[in-house]
């Protein structure tokens, strides 16, 4: 019985040596490379996710989408001439376009954390906390609005978001000596939308380098676990 405790005991102590050298091996380029993709994925799905619930943008003042810049000084006359319930209405509609939107996000942006390629990996991984989010940002913007706005405007044509809008902009442009607003609802929505989108994955991102509960794989601890 004393020869197997001590064999046991040998064995358990090789065990987690053998623990120890393989965690300090370096990492290889694709361990790091398959990391940060599944960091971002995770990032993006998780982002996505809860900006496409009920309210997710809605109630959410990080990434909530308000009246368009540009139309703020209708939005106020509408009000004071007692139409705030349905400015409200428009910006509910509007959020609720950018929720429905959010559904369809994850598959573009996979994609394109598909293509990140190996030779940036390294220079993200030690970067900033939002490192890899800002890479993806700068390198796919382009691409994704021009997947995304056709989706944001079914998704306005759906909830009805343009046709409140345009409602509204006729009875304000109805009002004497205004200065009559137009702006490009899509255009202005899927901004906000993907920079909301941006905002959340940046957020998972800076979780995963700072919280190991967050890292869900070996492969994300040992990577993450090493910076």
């Amino acid at each position: 019985m004393k020869s197997l405790l001590n064999s046991l005991l040998i064995f358990v102590c090789l065990f987690s040596a053998a623990k120890v050298a393989l965690a300090q091996l370096p990492l290889s380029n694709a361990e790091v490379g398959s990391a940060l993709k599944e960091a971002l994925t995770q990032g993006v799905s998780k982002g996505a996710d809860a900006l496409s619930q009920a309210d997710g943008y809605f109630k959410n003042p990080q990434v909530k989408i308000p009246f368009p810049p540009d139309a703020q000084r209708m939005e106020k006359r509408l009000r004071e001439i007692g139409m705030g319930n349905d400015v409200d209405n428009f910006i509910l509609t509007l959020n609720r376009g950018a929720e429905d939107a959010a559904k369809k996000a994850t598959p573009i942006f996979v994609d394109a954390i598909k293509k990140i390629s190996i030779t940036d990996v390294m220079t993200i991984l030690k970067g900033q906390p939002d490192a890899a989010t800002q890479y993806l940002k700068k390198t796919t913007t382009s691409q994704l609005v021009g997947q995304f706005k056709p989706v944001i405007k079914a998704s306005l044509d759906k909830v009805s978001a343009t046709k409140n809008y345009n409602n509204l902009a006729a009875t304000y442009n109805k009002i004497p000596f205004v200065k009559k607003v137009n702006p490009d609802l899509d255009a202005y929505t899927t901004d906000l939308a993907i920079q909301g989108l941006f905002l959340m994955i940046a957020n998972e991102e800076k979780n995963i380098r700072a919280n190991p509960a967050a890292r869900t794989s070996d492969l994300l601890k040992k990577v993450f676990g090493g910076l």
